[in-house]
């Protein structure tokens, strides 16, 4: 069975569309990839943060899915990942209304023993240092790494943003 890793966020996030409106739902990068990989037959496994605020059915909705969460690290005094946003007309264009990185902010992400040697390993928007310290613990390379990033790492952390960029195959950049 294929073994894909995700490294990103599980989150809260707060939209607003031309036609509605959703308060505090469950998001984040990671969250998303691992939902559509449990389509397939992958063995999949998110490694990321949350906070004590976040609920016991987003968790079950990850178990449900065969998704292995063991390494989705709860600090229980701290609050989730929340992003507010609002979208344009279109879809096409997003303003971001808040972010609160919260716990976010201190996360070290440890790659367990069974991962290290993913088929795929998907870097999700985060810090490179983050990026960085999960690459530092494969022992294989993958088939394939893919890096998502934006233009905040590009502005404040370039340097280790190309130090990522030459360890991974593919790259998604937001184009606003």
């Amino acid at each position: 069975m294929n073994k894909l890793l995700i490294v990103g966020t599980v989150a809260f996030d707060s939209i607003e569309t031309p036609n509605d409106s959703v308060e505090k739902i469950l998001g984040g990068a990671a969250t998303h990839i691992s939902l559509s990989a449990s389509l397939f037959n992958i063995n999949s496994a998110i490694i990321s943060i949350v906070g004590g605020d976040f609920p016991a059915e987003y968790f079950e909705i990850f178990k449900k899915r065969n998704i292995d969460i063991s390494s989705l690290k709860i600090e229980k005094n701290g609050k989730t990942f929340f992003w507010i946003g609002k979208y344009a007309k279109n879809m096409n264009q997003r303003d971001t209304l808040k972010t609160e990185v919260n716990v976010l902010a201190n996360f070290d992400p440890i790659v367990p023993e069974k991962y290290r040697s993913p088929n795929v390993i998907v870097l999700g928007n985060l810090d490179p240092i983050i990026q960085l310290k999960v690459m530092e613990q494969i022992i294989k390379p993958p088939t394939i790494t893919i890096l998502d990033t934006m233009n905040f790492w590009m502005g404040s952390t370039m340097e280790n943003l190309k130090k990522i960029i030459s360890q991974v195959d593919l790259i998604c950049i937001n184009d606003e």
